[in-house]
């Protein structure tokens, strides 16, 4: 009998534990209704057609990842339920991901992944209206998460009315005068008699793509800029007051190779940004991207460099937020500060990004008082897309928060 010498086998198992050990990254993450990259994601399922999300990634691996999609359902606050009910065990877990190799001239990524969800085959559907996760796992292991994302699945709705009206402020003095410019919503809608009125709970209005910070109207706590009302029977209305509009958002083209040509370029091609307070809005992409297409070859990653100097009276810390980090306001995007200067330098890949700066303030490590206005501007004439959603909770399959109504209205 051949044996093995324990030398051997040491090395044996250390190149078992190395052939599946990943050394994985995820970029360019993008989850979107499929056909439109710019969109929010949201499934929409009717008796007679549906729509799908696309996931679109990059990776940056030694070899080719061995990558699972993992996706379940949330409640309101986006944390995955426990409910078994509500796992949908078998269809929530999408396997064997087929993967393109990315150009050579491509740094920092070698493979890239795109799909469509459900996808065609059927081991993926998502059979509860709601919000849902997707994350991004190790195949052998999915505690081991690279990247997740965020989308919506609406179906079984109920027919309502969504209007749409501006306001001028005049609780008190604003200055400059366009912060009194705002936005009302209403939402109506009238449940059927299956339904139970005391579960209608709350409406939440997302504003082109940032379903970080949600206008929230709760039935259990009206204010004057947040109003529920109920009829005593099925009619329904939720309103949401003084939503200010905003301004058109920056953006960073990076796609010119003849403009951006090395590895080291700034977000603006002539350097330094200013506010844009006073300065009409432009057009964007909502709060989205357009990345180059992932075969070209100069469709690389840059350090990008965004640098904008705030007038001398403002007072705050400035963050950095966009497309690139799903409008999120994080101590991984506060700027550095030098001489009047606030400064931030990022990988991205070539393509087109909404962007804004932000003021905040920082007390006892946390981010307080954020101002999406004072460097950025506040304007009627501001195209945004906002995202309507009425919540239910459903007492079936132990009780979840399921979408009823869906709307998307557009500023103009």
């Amino acid at each position: 009998m051949y044996r093995i010498s324990p030398t051997l086998l040491f090395v044996l198992i250390l190149l078992t534990v190395e052939s599946y050990s990943q050394d994985v990254t995820v970029k360019s993450l993008r989850a979107y209704t499929a056909g439109d990259e710019t969109s929010l994601p949201v499934i929409q399922v009717t008796k007679t057609d549906r729509t799908f999300l696309t996931i679109e990634f990059d990776v940056d691996s030694r070899y080719t990842p061995e990558i699972n999609i993992v996706f379940r359902f949330c409640q309101g606050d986006w944390i995955p339920t426990d409910n078994l009910f509500l796992a949908n065990t078998g269809k929530n877990i999408f396997y064997n991901l087929r993967f393109e190799t990315l150009p050579s001239t491509v740094e920092d990524a070698r493979y890239y992944f795109r799909g469509n969800f459900p996808d065609k085959d059927g081991y993926v559907t998502f059979p509860f209206s709601g919000k849902w996760m997707f994350y991004i796992t190790d195949s052998f292991d999915t505690s081991i998460v690279y990247a997740s994302g965020r989308f919506f699945v609406v179906h079984d709705l109920i027919a309502s009315r969504v209007s749409f009206k501006k306001e001028q402020l005049e609780d008190k003095i604003y200055f400059p005068s366009d912060l009194a410019k705002v936005f009302n919503i209403i939402a109506d809608f009238t449940i059927p008699d299956q339904m139970f009125p005391a579960f209608v709970d709350r409406m939440e209005i997302v504003e082109n793509k940032n379903t970080q910070y949600p206008v929230i109207v709760d039935r259990t706590h009206n204010t004057n800029t947040r109003q529920f009302y109920w009829d005593a029977n099925r009619s329904f209305s939720f309103t949401a007051r003084d939503i200010r509009p905003g301004n058109g958002y920056r953006q960073a083209d990076l796609r010119d190779i003849n403009k951006f040509t090395g590895r080291n370029v700034r977000a603006q091609f002539d350097g330094l940004e200013y506010s844009r307070f006073f300065k009409r809005p432009n057009r964007d992409l909502n709060g989205g991207s357009k990345l180059t297409n992932y075969r070209d070859e100069f469709a690389t990653y840059l350090n990008v460099t965004f640098s904008v100097r705030p007038p001398e009276e403002l007072t705050g810390r400035v963050f950095l937020t966009g497309a690139f980090n799903n409008w999120v306001l994080s101590d991984e995007y506060l700027m550095d500060y030098n001489a009047g200067i606030h400064s931030l330098t990022i990988p991205l890949k070539r393509g087109v990004y909404d962007y804004q700066f932000v003021v905040a303030d920082i007390i006892n490590g946390e981010i307080r008082n954020p101002d999406w206005y004072v460097l950025e501007g506040n304007n009627w004439d501001t195209v945004n897309e906002y995202y309507v959603f009425i919540y239910y909770n459903d007492p079936e399959f132990g009780g979840y928060e399921r979408i009823i109504a869906y709307h998307k209205i557009i500023s103009r």
